[in-house]
């Protein structure tokens, strides 16, 4: 039963897009388990760039079964607009799967996320205003649209209905906005009941029938582990599971179906959205981090906040998930620093703390301790083995793993899908 899962070790934008296209080829399956279209890969192939927000980064694997998972939250215009885009260039999308128990991100749902988030003002959360949270909550409150409900009309109004007795109300007397017809809502969700009819499947029964039979199956996590709603940054967090459990149950597969679970380590760190962020930089080396680096949303086209590397965040990601590899990226980014300073500990009410402390209050007056590492300023993007990185690039990835407590199996020495050094095999 070789199942992998594979997710981001920070805040997100780790580079999972690189590290799941890599396994492409060699998988069967590739499933998004959670999250909706606020994630956001890039992904090289060739000369060719595709930013994937919903669909899973399996897509652009020949061979290789797309599958969204019954904990994603599908905006179906959206992922036409994605599916359009791929076609468009070439690429075969006629093998997504979509589970029909995946909750549907609806107007309204979009419509409360931006409204709530204005209001809120100086206390926002920093979502990236998609619906995502609201659907989540409808999905908790058992008002929630699925994709299943689309082939009953008469189901799906009641569900709309039930929905918006408190949406409206709330829309209109505390936001001062229009009431949204239930009509309108309903007519727009069974336009794309038949474009979506030939991807809906019984995802659960597939998958598992796959593990049965031996198949590669690599789930996919989108945002990061400190975006988790109950082991992130609280509240400045996404609204579902990308930790490892929440492949299960974002999936439908059962914890002992897993064999390996993959984190993926950006070689500094970086943020997008409001929170916490001990190592955030605020100089020219936080600049530099940001353009060198490119650092800016495949989804959201915010700029991302940057910082040193957070051993303290690694080691806690290896403790929630299990973790048993880690996918180092943009090493490259590094290259031309003399010194690189990496955060080992840190500094709370004058004491050093070395794990990650489960006080929100704690976390937000963190001080990184820093341990500093001499750089390098070799080109390493041709590199093909560990012994061709500089030594002191070699050092420092010896030096994060150690600080970590996972092996680092491979390291992005460029964007290319080509440029990665492979130290051990994943699967």
């Amino acid at each position: 039963m070789p199942a992998l899962v594979l997710l981001g070790a920070q805040w997100g934008d780790e580079g999972k897009g690189k590290a799941t296209d890599l396994l492409g080829g060699s998988v069967d399956y590739v499933v998004r388990y959670q999250g909706g279209n606020n994630a956001g890969h890039t992904v090289v192939v060739g000369d060719q760039k595709y930013a994937l927000h919903l669909l899973p980064s399996g897509i652009l694997s020949p061979g290789c079964t797309p599958v969204i998972g019954n904990g994603v939250v599908v905006d179906p215009s959206v992922l036409f607009s994605e599916l359009n885009g791929l076609n468009e260039r070439g690429v075969d999308t006629s093998k997504l799967l979509i589970s029909g128990n995946a909750h549907i991100i609806t107007p309204y749902n979009v419509t409360v996320d931006k409204v709530t988030e204005r209001f809120l003002g100086k206390r926002k959360i920093g979502t990236t205003g998609r619906g995502i949270g609201p659907t989540y909550a409808d999905k908790i409150n058992r008002v929630g649209i699925r994709v299943q409900d689309l082939y009953d009309e008469s189901i799906l109004t009641q569900k709309v209905e039930a929905a918006l007795d408190v949406k409206n109300q709330m829309l209109t007397k505390l936001y001062n906005r229009r009431a949204i017809a239930v009509d309108q809502v309903v007519e727009e969700l069974l336009g794309y009941a038949e474009k979506l009819a030939p991807y809906v499947a019984d995802t659960v029964l597939v998958l598992n029938r796959a593990l049965d039979d031996d198949k590669v199956v690599l789930f996919e996590g989108g945002q990061g582990t400190l975006l988790d709603i109950d082991h992130g940054t609280y509240p400045f967090v996404t609204s579902s599971n990308p930790t490892a459990g929440g492949a299960c149950t974002g999936a439908g597969v059962g914890p002992t179906k897993i064999s390996r679970v993959i984190g993926i380590l950006k070689a500094y760190t970086t943020r997008v959205g409001s929170g916490p962020f001990p190592t955030e930089l605020f100089d020219e080396d936080g600049e530099a981090l940001r353009r060198i680096g490119g650092e800016r949303g495949v989804t959201t086209g915010r700029d991302r906040r940057c910082g040193w590397f957070d051993a303290v965040i690694a080691r806690y990601a290896t403790r929630v998930n299990g973790l048993t590899d880690f996918f180092l990226t943009k090493l490259d980014v590094l290259t031309g620093w003399e010194q690189i300073p990496v955060c080992v500990a840190y500094e709370i009410d004058g004491k050093r703390v070395e794990e990650l402390p489960y006080s929100q209050s704690d976390f937000h007056h963190a001080k990184p301790v820093y341990e500093t590492l001499p750089g390098w300023s070799e080109d390493i993007t041709k590199a093909k083995s560990f012994s061709d990185l500089p030594k002191n690039a070699q050092n420092y990835v010896k030096a994060l793993e150690e600080m970590s407590g996972a092996p680092i199996s491979a390291i992005g020495v460029g964007p290319g899908r080509d440029e990665t050094i492979e130290i051990n095999s994943f699967l």
